[in-house]
């Protein structure tokens, strides 16, 4: 015992805000971001809004591919509920309960209303990683020796291997191959800026198609998971129900974002080249396309010489 209660957490414990690596991603592009500004400026006329709507697109598509690798709402659901606190106590709190599920894994939290009740703080945002690289069950089972609230675990524990629900294998597999697949879609993204500065303006459209094809693939493997059906998680009569959360969603628009504008280049390529050529600030002036030589001058020494 711990001063006459059991020692859930001597300290409590605080809700997690930010995950540090959607943090560290954001910066970086948005130093990308902030760097290209800067020389816009030196850019002359119409092209310096055409430059600017591409570049800031494509860092959108880049960085929201990346991001979403990290964060914790593909599926989210909320419930308030009155339910009980921790073992061996017949103490009722109402509380407002949370599953956020990523590609990595799933977080469970829970916020007291009011956060101050039992002689506690009640905020919890406690994560369980079901990645390959991770034993999911091994942290539940430490979740269960640190002594967590009751409706964390009890949200958590139909995740495991051993639950009834049976659908961590399912969960683990498609998050696996989701995150495998916007990896490839990041790579294909790289390769469609690398085209379009080259430029070759039609492969780039192309590579922006297969960007949007492998992200919407993403969608299609995380969706696998509703072939399982979850276990209904009650709550005496409050009931969480699961559906598709932002990253979900964001992911689609991306999606949708690179489709759209891969078949625009690839038609404009087709049908108005010279539209497309000043969209990517690539079209000659006419005095500059027909512009001829005025004068050679030639050595009388060389023009005689037989070669």
């Amino acid at each position: 015992l711990f001063d006459g209660i059991y020692p859930f957490y001597p300290q409590p414990r605080k809700a997690s805000v930010f995950n540090v690596s959607t943090i560290i991603v954001i910066v970086v592009f948005l130093t990308f971001a902030c760097s290209f500004l800067l020389i816009t400026p030196g850019i002359r006329g119409r092209a310096r809004l055409y430059w600017m709507l591409r570049v800031l697109l494509s860092l959108i598509v880049g960085v929201v591919i990346v991001t979403v690798q990290f964060t914790g709402d593909w599926e989210t659901a909320w419930v308030t509920a009155n339910t009980s606190y921790k073992s061996f106590s017949r103490a009722l709190v109402n509380v407002d309960i949370g599953l956020h599920v990523g590609l990595a894994g799933v977080n469970v939290t829970l916020v007291g209303n009011p956060v101050n009740q039992v002689n506690e703080t009640i905020n919890y945002n406690e994560h369980f990683a079901w990645s390959f690289s991770a034993d999911y069950d091994h942290s539940y089972g430490e979740g269960l020796e640190k002594g967590l609230p009751n409706p964390i675990l009890y949200v958590a524990e139909k995740f495991t291997t051993q639950s009834p629900c049976s659908v961590h294998r399912q969960y683990r597999i498609s998050s696996h191959y989701a995150s495998a697949t916007l990896w490839v879609a990041f790579c294909t993204w790289l390769i469609s800026n690398m085209l379009f500065s080259m430029p070759v303006l039609v492969y780039g459209g192309y590579m922006l198609l297969i960007t949007g094809a492998f992200v919407i693939f993403s969608l299609i493997s995380f969706s696998t998971v509703r072939n399982s059906p979850m276990c209904p998680i009650h709550f005496g009569t409050a009931v969480l129900h699961i559906g598709y959360g932002g990253s979900f969603w964001l992911t689609l628009a991306i999606g949708l974002l690179c489709l759209v504008a891969g078949i625009a280049v690839v038609a404009l390529h087709y049908f108005n080249l010279d539209l497309l050529k000043t969209l990517f600030d690539l079209r000659k002036d006419k005095a500059e396309e027909y512009q001829e030589m005025t004068q050679v001058y030639v050595s009388s020494h060389f023009a005689n010489k037989r070669l």
